[in-house]
């Protein structure tokens, strides 16, 4: 008999079932790997589990694993459509912090890809690199700039390369600016992600660039998502398009990060 139809199996499936019902409404998501190891089962076991409580609407699925469904990162092209006005404002100041002949990388994200137009506006020479297959696709045609993509596996709701593959590819440049994506800045004014993939990759970027930046619209002030970005505060700041409450920015400045807003 296969590992999930024997009737030990059959038994130990709703204990599971509850242990990732509490893990997911705790840490607000989980991990494939991590479950099938500490359940000492298949991954492919796990993927039936998750499915299963998937499919009773009790959380949603995600790449590698699941999280609450007010932890799950919408779409690209649905985020695309939020705060537009803003991530041109954002994007626009991030262009103007770029000089002549830098090595730029832009993170994934729609705040990253108003950096790239805006930076397109600027005409100056530079080498963009990313994992954006968005951002990539739009700064291989710019006359002034040669575009390198950080491969690996394509999460298809980011449309972006995630992985250790990435990480890799990113140890062979030498960055001048980051300018980072970011899930929520939280009333503690703690940054915070997503996926463990995206913290990790943030959190590197920001130890290998020489400045980094977060790109992060107004709307994710004072909200939180699952998982902290280690480091975050040893970036340079946050450029975003209004500044926080008084209360945030407090918070935010005793942590060392500088806050950037136009000035009009």
């Amino acid at each position: 008999m296969s590992e999930s139809t024997t009737p030990a199996a059959r038994a130990l499936a709703p204990r599971r079932h509850d242990e990732i019902l509490k893990r997911v409404a705790a840490d607000g998501s989980v991990s494939i790997a991590e479950l099938a190891r500490f359940f000492d089962v298949s991954r492919e076991t796990i993927r039936r589990d998750l499915k299963v409580l998937a499919d009773k609407g009790l959380f949603e699925l995600i790449h590698g694993g699941a999280a609450r469904s007010d932890a799950v990162e919408p779409g690209l092209s649905e985020r695309s459509r939020e705060n537009a006005q803003g991530k041109a404002i954002i994007g626009k100041l991030a262009a103007d912090m770029v000089e002549e002949g830098m090595v730029v990388f832009l993170d994934s994200g729609t705040t990253t890809l108003a950096v790239a137009h805006a930076l397109a506006a600027t005409r100056k020479t530079l080498t963009i690199c990313t994992s954006s297959l968005a951002i990539a696709l739009f700064t291989c045609h710019l006359p002034n700039v040669r575009t390198h993509v950080f491969g690996g596996e394509i999460n298809p709701e980011e449309e972006a390369a995630s992985g250790m593959d990435v990480l890799q590819a990113a140890e062979d440049f030498r960055i001048d600016v980051a300018f980072l994506g970011a899930g929520a800045v939280t009333s503690e004014g703690d940054i915070t992600d997503f996926t463990k993939g995206g913290t990790l990759l943030r959190s590197r970027m920001i130890s290998m660039a020489r400045t980094a930046y977060f790109v992060i619209d107004s709307s994710k002030f004072g909200r939180s998502t699952p998982l902290k970005i280690p480091n975050s505060h040893d970036a340079t700041g946050i450029i975003t398009d209004r500044n926080p409450n008084d209360i945030l920015t407090a918070v935010l400045s005793a942590k060392g990060m500088e806050v950037f807003i136009p000035t009009y």
